[in-house]
């Protein structure tokens, strides 16, 4: 659920649910890898992975689902840092998705099952937090353009302090001012011939412009959409056959 081009060109990705592994792209060699159902703290434990994040000092902090922190390794797989996560319905599968940690050394979490966003300190602290909101609408069960939810998947702490979030299966981007606010979105239906399903990763792009990642959406519509400000497309991408109906992540290098 989580991807990475690093500025070596390698890329860090995951080989499993429990695994983290950096790989140079062309000969495929592992540089660098992490097993965190190896660890000591986590044997016997369900645990899923579904973030990560190389940090510029050369550490990298993986989310724990499951048994619900946040560590910080060095090159030599070390604990450097560990912080507790709050969740209030705990479950390997859905406790995050993806997981960013801010120029303030704050993270940004995507609680999917508790269907939120929070930021905490580094110590744990709840900074601020935003309950995705279902709009009046029911609760649908599924993955598709049919299902319905609050459990959000990605969320960007932008310039202005505003908070850009994918809402996973609630179909939309919000963009939330820190007072909770929400000043811009984009609904499933707002894109001439394209209906958003479970909107996964996002990604501003240096023009101002947002890459939507739009998954279990079916064979019909773009896997990949960048959009403008205008709420109009500037490109997208398809390919059922080599992808499926399961593309999360993805960057534009």
């Amino acid at each position: 659920h989580d991807l990475h081009v690093l500025p070596n060109g390698n890329v860090l990705l995951q080989l499993s649910w429990t695994e983290v592994a950096e790989i140079h792209p062309k000969n495929g060699e592992i540089v660098w890898r992490y097993d965190a159902g190896k660890r000591p703290d986590n044997v016997g434990k369900r645990l899923e992975i579904h973030a990560f994040q190389r940090l510029a000092n050369g550490r990298t902090i993986v989310a724990e689902s499951g048994p619900g922190n946040i560590i910080e390794l060095d090159e030599n797989l070390n604990v450097t840092h560990s912080m507790a996560m709050k969740v209030s319905k705990p479950d390997a599968h859905r406790d995050t998705r993806l997981v960013r940690q801010l120029e303030s050394g704050n993270y940004l979490v995507c609680h999917e099952g508790d269907g939120l966003v929070r930021e905490y300190d580094s110590g744990g602290k709840t900074i601020w937090e935003y309950a995705v909101p279902l709009f009046d609408q029911k609760p649908a069960g599924g993955h598709g353009v049919d299902a319905f939810g609050n459990q959000c998947f990605s969320a960007i702490r932008l310039p202005s302090g505003n908070t850009l979030i994918g809402t996973g299966n609630g179909h939309s981007i919000l963009e939330v001012t820190p007072a909770k606010q929400i000043i811009w979105s984009l609904h499933q239906n707002d894109l001439p011939g394209i209906q958003l399903a479970w909107v996964t990763s996002l990604q501003v792009l240096p023009g101002g412009n947002i890459l939507i990642n739009n998954c279990h959406a079916g064979p019909k519509n773009p896997q990949l959409i960048e959009v403008n400000r205008e709420k109009r497309v500037v490109w997208s991408f398809r390919d059922f056959e080599r992808f499926g109906d399961s593309l999360t992540n993805s960057q534009i290098l």
